[in-house]
């Protein structure tokens, strides 16, 4: 059995590249979302959907890179899934502190402790 070949270091700028591009669509994709918006919002509830919106697309690009071999394509679905992202996010957290109160509510409290004798 040979060992692998070397990794060539072009090959990460690559990755890293794709991915900021990736980034970049789905950050703009929600940008232009939030534009077209005429609800009131916070900067910080701005600031998590540019970062939601980024990151997912960010992790779309890299999936689709292989199987998508149209590049018109390939920045529809990352755009498409930065806009989408945060609703999934929304979703997810929901989900999450739903389980985590089903969780805390199903745990019974022990047995009731007696009250300490005071000693004096």
């Amino acid at each position: 059995m040979s060992p692998p070949p070397p990794s060539n270091p072009d090959d990460y700028q690559q990755v890293v590249k794709d991915g900021v591009i990736a980034s970049a669509l789905g950050s703009a994709a929600m940008v232009a979302r939030l534009l077209l918006s005429t609800d009131p919002v916070s900067p910080g509830w701005v600031f998590r959907r540019i970062f939601a919106a980024a990151i997912t697309a960010a992790f779309v690009g890299w999936a689709v890179a292989e199987h998508i071999q149209s590049t018109p394509l390939r920045f529809a679905a990352v755009g498409a899934a930065g806009y989408a992202a945060p609703e999934v996010l929304d979703y997810v957290l929901r989900y999450i502190k739903a389980r985590g109160e089903k969780e805390v509510s199903s745990v019974k409290p022990n047995a009731k402790k007696k009250p300490a004798k005071k000693r004096g």
